[in-house]
């Protein structure tokens, strides 16, 4: 083998995954740009809509409100313990509100709506490709996109920052349980530092950023489902694939959502 082709072939392999991932960004901003279309335009599917909000919000709130519950309680033994070495035990409610509303409450939704619903809707779809029932729909002229995938993601933009509100106040008041009943706190006065440190853009962060994680989480999953493969190993790659791509999407959507918030 020529040296010039040893030097050249890892480029070539470098260059024809950066296309694919390309390609694959650029399909799927073109999947999501078209079921936010179709969201916004008839006709509407009420009764899949109303199987979404129960799917993806309501049935989402026992693992939201438990992963919120032990993520307060553990923060607060976190903080108090850190604080202690600086004599800054008093800083507990503040950081712990804080820390739940701008950060811990979306993300920890996120990952969970992620890990839940995103690997549920590419499950379904993938099911249905693989059993014909997409094509089903079409030869019904019911478009797939309509049908499937606007309902879901109108379900996650909604229903989402409703859970990551629910995340917020049971995070805070895990931290205010482990804070009142293991730390000595007093509980009234917790409560007030909690409200008078947390500031209105604190809570508008963390509503938009349920909102964009919802939308992630939905859109991944209805994407990997529509094209996922033939058969159970399709199946299969398309939900793995849809968890790992909707979690760090979503991470890194937090961390430009923080920046646009809060960097100055």
């Amino acid at each position: 083998m020529s040296a010039a082709r040893v030097i050249t072939r890892p480029l070539a392999t470098l260059g024809a995954a950066t296309l694919g991932l390309l390609a694959a960004i650029g399909r799927t901003a073109l999947f999501a740009l078209s079921a936010f279309r179709h969201m916004v335009t008839p006709p509407f599917y009420g009764r899949e809509v109303l199987n979404s909000f129960w799917n993806v919000g309501y049935l989402s709130l026992p693992v939201v409100g438990l992963t919120a519950l032990f993520t307060g309680g553990a923060l607060a033994l976190q903080i108090y313990a850190g604080g202690s070495r600086f004599s800054a035990e008093a800083v507990v409610p503040q950081i712990v509100g804080i820390g739940m509303v701008r950060e811990l409450g979306p993300v920890l939704v996120g990952l969970m709506i992620a890990a839940r619903v995103t690997a549920s809707i590419a499950a379904e779809i993938a099911t249905m490709k693989v059993t014909e029932q997409i094509d089903a729909l079409v030869t019904l002229s019911t478009h797939p996109m309509k049908y499937l995938t606007a309902p879901r993601v109108l379900a996650g933009i909604i229903t989402v920052p409703l859970l990551v509100a629910v995340g917020d106040v049971i995070g805070i008041f895990g931290g205010w349980l482990v804070s009142t009943q293991s730390l000595g706190f007093n509980p009234a006065t917790y409560l007030r530092n909690t409200v008078d440190f947390l500031e209105t853009p604190d809570i508008v962060s963390s509503l938009v950023k349920g909102a964009v994680f919802g939308a992630i989480a939905t859109v991944m999953g209805c994407y990997a489902g529509m094209e996922s493969g033939r058969g159970a190993q399709g199946v299969g790659q398309a939900t793995k694939g849809a968890v790992v791509s909707a979690a760090v999407l979503i991470l890194a959507a937090n961390f430009l959502l923080t920046q646009a918030f809060f960097a100055s």
